[in-house]
């Protein structure tokens, strides 16, 4: 049996113990399988604390073969401010470590715990643990990049736009470029229960709004979504980009055709990566803003769609549902 057969056969099995309503097992379980993720890679730091409290830690991978100091990724996980773990997300964090990053993954506090500003307070303290220990595990702290998906992409730009937070906290170190996926971005006013919870105490609300904190220093960004997101469409996509380039702010912008929320993080690990190219497109973005300035290659390995395997073993159309499922639009 190939891997990616077993990955598939792993899938099928995990998914059967997934109920629609109640998740005994995490419903992204599928993606973080061993034989479903990027080898060559290692977690070289788990469950470290980088604050006070429960949800005040991290973790990090990196490439198996380490030399120079490697280029970092700050990942930021989604879950409308209200849910997500940094284990669900392995398969990001061994993704990139694949393609020559140390890759750091935070949890951070969610919503009814705090609310707006709190968890980008979290995001910008577990900056600060980067810059004072990332050396240790391999990082370069001065080619840093910020990515996330959902509500972690939004918890990326601000901290790229926002300077207080991590003025607040001594981080000194240059963000080059910013990589956001399925991200809100101008959603004021707030319309649902999902962002009104969060946001609807801030004594301004349209400063909680990305698309009007722009200003022309802001670091390159990389702005991605499907075409059919129901969570986030993609007019706050390009709304945020349109802004962002009458800036001068360079953007790269990818629209995933037919793709809706989920998909383009759930695309970064290897068992969905022959759907689209998110991870070599968002590479390739780091790369042009300084990830390896001596030209160091990466390789790019995205998988052919596995034709020869039965409906029956590939769920994953049917895990995506249910993770939209779990969501309530964040704007009109």
């Amino acid at each position: 049996m190939t891997v990616l057969r077993r990955a598939f056969a792993v899938l099928a099995v995990l998914v059967a113990f997934i109920p629609a309503s109640a998740h005994a097992v995490s419903i992204m379980d599928p993606f973080n399988v061993p034989a479903a993720m990027d080898g060559g890679t290692s977690k070289v730091g788990s469950n470290i604390a980088y604050g006070d409290g429960n949800r005040s830690r991290l973790d990090v991978y990196a490439p198996e073969q380490r030399g120079a100091p490697a280029p970092v990724v700050f990942f930021i996980y989604g879950g409308g401010w209200s849910r997500g773990e940094r284990g669900e997300y392995e398969f990001v964090g061994r993704a990139l470590a694949s393609r020559g990053f140390v890759t750091v993954i935070a949890d951070y506090r969610l919503y009814p715990e705090v609310s707006y500003p709190l968890f980008l307070e979290d995001g910008a303290r577990a900056l600060r643990w980067v810059q004072d220990n990332i050396a240790n595990f391999g990082g370069d702290p001065n080619r840093l990049f910020l990515a996330g998906h959902s509500a972690g992409a939004y918890n990326a730009v601000m901290q790229a736009l926002d300077p207080s937070f991590r003025a607040e906290f001594g981080v000194t170190m240059p963000i080059l470029g910013v990589a956001a996926l399925s991200g809100p971005y101008d959603f004021y006013p707030f319309e649902y229960n999902e962002v009104r919870d969060v946001f609807g105490q801030a004594p301004s609300p349209e400063g909680t709004q990305p698309i009007n904190l722009i200003t022309s220093e802001a670091p390159p960004m990389y702005l991605a979504t499907g075409t059919t997101d129901p969570i986030v469409r993609m007019q706050n996509t390009q709304r945020f980009a349109d802004r962002l380039r009458a800036q001068g702010v360079w953007v790269t912008t990818q629209y995933y055709d037919g793709f809706g929320h989920m998909e383009p993080v759930i695309a970064m690990g290897s068992l969905w990566r022959w759907r689209m190219p998110v991870l070599d497109d968002m590479v390739g973005f780091f790369q042009r803003f300084g990830a390896f300035p001596s030209g160091v290659p990466y390789v790019a390995v995205a998988p052919d769609a596995p034709e020869m395997l039965p409906d029956s073993i590939m769920p994953t159309d049917q895990i995506v549902e249910q993770l939209n499922a779990m969501f309530q639009p964040i704007e009109e």
